[in-house]
């Protein structure tokens, strides 16, 4: 039986490059920059097999061309986000139902629109591992992704089908955007105590340059305001700063998000 290693490998500001790999193979998943995976390749002494893409953003593709001829690595990405890469290099495209079998993991494709239209995660189980959510830019933890392309009722739907994933799974999102989900959700959410605690915890792995992340989605259930809009101190949170908002769901999701945005 394969032993594998999860890895967030940091980029630019805020990103992290998750490379999974067996002590000889490895996956990559939304290299925006294809350099620092190079240097941890190796390090490790790793080939790659792999490049998972969640969406089409500048962040997350950058450095997948390169990666892709220096390896030759498959590469496998969203069917309805326009890839920079189109036209320039062959890949395999993927949506809500397709797999991916990448170092002997079937890796479950789901569609999850929102942040872009064709935004996608996989969902894996590797062995001895916890099951794995590659997410992007969907769900975050203690928050979730700009609606740059999607509506509030397309997120909110696309992170009920992450929510319901195994508690235990790994949440794997890209970005290093865990403390100021969290002052915010503070902000929506003041009585939530497994909320207080989490915070201290991630504040005092950050003291330490400790990723907050892989969260997993029992934690995320717990204290991320955007899975958490049909709690009732999250819905008076929302209708006192947008009075008149309709108390629906996703009217509810909408505000918040938009709250997010200017917080």
């Amino acid at each position: 039986m394969n032993s594998f290693s999860l890895l967030p490998v940091p980029a630019f500001n805020d990103n992290y490059l998750w490379l999974l790999h067996d002590g000889a193979k490895a996956l990559v998943v939304d290299p925006g920059d294809a350099a620092p995976i190079v240097d941890t390749l190796r390090k490790l002494n790793l080939n790659l097999e792999s490049i998972l893409v969640t969406h089409h953003h500048a962040d997350h593709t950058g450095g997948v061309m390169a990666l892709h001829e220096k390896y030759g690595a498959k590469v496998f990405a969203p069917a309805l986000d326009t890839m920079p890469f189109e036209g320039k290099m062959a890949y395999q495209r993927m949506g809500e139902g397709d797999s991916v079998t990448a170092l002997g993991i079937h890796w479950q494709v789901i569609d999850v629109p929102g942040h872009t239209a064709g935004h996608i995660a996989y969902f894996g189980e590797p062995a001895g591992m916890a099951p794995t959510l590659f997410c992007g830019d969907t769900l975050f933890s203690g928050g979730c992704g700009r609606l740059f392309e999607g509506t509030p009722a397309q997120m909110r739907a696309s992170l009920a089908k992450l929510s319901a994933l195994p508690g235990n799974t790994n949440v794997c999102c890209a970005h290093e955007y865990t403390l100021a989900n969290l002052a915010f959700a503070r902000r929506v959410e003041p009585g939530n105590t497994a909320l207080m605690r989490y915070s201290e915890a991630c504040a005092k792995k950050r003291e330490n340059n400790i990723p907050t992340v892989p969260s997993s989605i029992a934690i995320e259930c717990a204290v991320n305001p955007f899975l958490r809009v049909e709690q009732d101190e999250v819905m008076a949170s929302v209708l006192s700063q947008f009075p008149g908002t309709p108390s629906t769901p996703d009217n509810i999701f909408g505000a918040l998000r938009e709250w997010k945005n200017t917080a």
